[in-house]
């Protein structure tokens, strides 16, 4: 990072006499910094003969926020700001807010790019307790828990586990309710850890044995484990398609078979899939599920589908097909799918042996005219080894809960969720995962801990709340999963649900880090997405940006974090979250790249939407159209 240096030069003029400021920028690199004008005024007063001089009272006069975006050249720019009433010997001051401070008034080094402090007004009660979460304690929770000794935090180890033992010592030392089970903070649920066994997959053809993740890969988590299976007959079928315009399927006999398919779906000569007509593929295509599922409905007992690009497909894909994966014990793939194995053209070759040029005149013909072809009888020897082992573990999910005031509607919980999980650590390599999801673990737990204050006391709002860190996001938002399913407040009485996931960071999108990506707040309540927006109005004046609330979105970020399992239920739920980074998901995710600023302001707008959803007179409908 390189530094910004603001040099301020004062001339000083006589009592009441026209005085000027001039600022001189030298800018080398992206900063956002405001510099406002002072005037600062003292009253001297002659009290029973003594001479008095009151504190000086300050006055902004003039304040201006500086976006720099020129990264590749350096530039001077000048201003100059006046003032008509400067009293003799007191001055003009110039205040650049910024976040990190040195010494000198005179020479500010800033981070790029972070939040400077800001005029947060605390003017009636739920402003009072959202004052008490700040970037200083944010940070004090968020060095624990992105530190070494937490391991990554991943679902199912030491250093999860550890992690929840913090977060529930902190519940408990506000004196909330243990309203887990067993009288504690947990809600616990199980899992099932499952991987391929060594050398416990393998594909033998005609007598030559292939290698796993140089011809062929499979995922473990979407495949029933299998010692061994043997065939004589493998069938080909087009595209592996069923669908009500297309099916290979079709009067095929294929049960208890191999098959081999095609990857993706025929397309015309124009560009456009038969499909959909369009330069869109559909869902055969764009969902690995589909096809698979496909399979199984008709009773295949292994799909082989021919991949391209094996090598590049494992690099892509080497965590989930070499690290064990976790699935909730109700919820296992392998009961909705056929077993598969991506295969190299290599293989698929061996397999289709002298009827290649049958296999490939099938193929053009599906492409010529958008109809499926007879399938092929490929007779060949065959062997495959899909052995997997299985462990149980159990993980938790930690519950604060803040009764609300009202008896008669403090049965109905508002629900404000993050993620403390984390990758954990492989061989030295520690994934802290300080910004994700450490910072939105963090900003939970000061927001507990502010309506902890407040019901201290007798200021709660009507409504409850739970504040829940749940864990299991990184292998498929498991932790929210279970508690839709088996929540401990009912889903009618659930008013709404506020996720926090990843809010300590500034995205490539931006400059100003003023800013929160709000995500699925209109999708089922307007008026969760109306309250949202009048918190930040009257308060944080925040950058609600909605980019990704898109639905054509295609990172599909609505669906990949813990407020989608609440909303899948039909429960109003709003996503907040700062952006990916190039450290996302690295080692390199740690503490010190944080800008605390930023997620004291996040963490004050969800508060402050929650208490309003508390508190106000009538509960917020469900009234988008589903």
């Amino acid at each position: 990072m390189k530094n910004l240096t603001i040099a301020l030069l004062f001339i000083s003029g006589i009592t009441f006499a026209q005085s000027d400021t001039l600022i001189t920028e030298t800018v080398t690199y992206d900063t956002l910094i405001t510099v406002q004008i002072v005037k600062k005024t003292a009253i001297e007063k002659t009290v029973k003969g003594q001479r008095m001089i009151e504190s000086p009272k300050e006055e902004i006069i003039a304040s201006e926020v500086l976006i720099l975006k020129d990264k590749n050249t350096s530039r001077v720019t000048q201003r100059t700001a006046s003032s008509t009433s400067k009293p003799k010997g007191l001055g003009l001051g110039v205040s650049v807010v910024e976040s990190d401070k040195v010494e000198s008034t005179d020479i500010i080094v800033p981070q790029a790019a972070k939040m400077g402090d800001y005029a947060f007004p605390v003017i009636d009660e739920a402003s009072r307790f959202a004052h008490t979460i700040t970037a200083d304690d944010l940070q004090k929770h968020l060095n624990v828990l992105a530190s070494d000794a937490y391991e990554g935090r991943e679902t199912g180890k030491p250093g999860q586990q550890k992690a929840a033992r913090y977060i529930a010592n902190h519940f408990q030392q506000l004196g909330l309710p243990d309203v887990g089970e067993n009288k504690t903070y947990y809600q616990k649920y199980p899992l099932t850890v499952e991987g391929w066994e060594e050398d416990g997959v393998s594909i033998r053809v005609n007598g030559k044995n292939y290698k796993y993740l140089e011809d062929f890969y499979s995922f473990p988590s979407s495949n029933k484990s299998r010692a061994k299976l043997e065939s004589k007959e493998v069938i080909f079928l087009g595209y592996g398609i069923d669908d009500t315009k297309y099916s290979d399927y079709k009067g095929a006999d294929v049960k208890g078979k191999i098959v081999l398919i095609y990857p993706e779906e025929p397309m015309k000569e124009d560009g456009t899939f038969y499909l959909t007509g369009t330069e869109q593929p559909s869902e055969w295509t764009t969902n690995w599920r589909a096809k698979l599922a496909a399979a199984r409905k008709y009773g295949v007992k292994t799909l082989l589908i021919i991949e391209p690009n094996v090598r590049l497909q494992t690099a892509r894909f080497a965590y989930q097909l070499t690290e064990p994966s976790l699935m909730l014990e109700a919820n296992d793939p392998a009961e909705k799918f056929a077993n598969s194995c991506y295969i190299s053209t290599d293989i698929a070759r061996a397999i289709v042996g002298k009827k290649m040029g049958k296999i490939t005149k099938a193929r053009d013909k599906i492409r010529s005219t958008g109809k499926p072809q007879t399938p092929i009888k490929l007779k060949t020897k065959i062997a495959i080894r899909q052995k997997e082992k299985r462990e149980k573990v159990i993980s938790e999910n930690v519950l604060g809960f803040i009764r609300g005031s009202d008896p008669e509607v403090n049965d109905e919980v508002i629900v404000i969720t993050a993620h403390y999980d984390h990758l954990g650590q492989r061989e030295e390599d520690i994934f802290n995962g300080a910004d994700d999801n450490g910072s939105g673990t963090s900003a939970v737990l000061e927001i507990a801990e502010a309506f902890a204050k407040a019901s201290e006391t007798g200021a709660q709002p009507r409504r409850s709340i739970l504040v829940m860190t749940v864990s299991g996001e990184e292998k498929g938002l498991l932790g929210s999963e279970y508690y839709a399913n088996n929540p401990v407040f009912p889903l009618e009485k659930t008013v709404a649900n506020l996720n926090v996931d990843m809010i300590g960071r500034v995205d490539k999108n931006h400059l100003n880090p003023n800013y929160v990506y709000v995500i699925g707040a209109d999708r089922i309540s307007t008026q969760l997405d109306k309250i949202n927006k009048t918190m930040n109005d009257k308060y944080t004046k925040m950058n609600l940006d909605y980019t990704f609330n898109a639905k054509d979105d295609p990172n599909r970020f609505y669906y990949r974090s813990d407020h989608y399992n609440f909303a899948e239920k039909g429960v109003p739920a709003a996503f907040f979250f700062s952006g990916v980074h190039k450290d996302y998901h690295q080692t390199t995710d740690t503490a010190e790249k944080l800008d605390y600023k930023k997620m004291e302001r996040i963490a004050r707008l969800v508060f402050l939407t929650a208490w309003e959803l508390a508190e106000r007179e009538a509960r917020i409908v469900s009234d988008v159209k589903q």
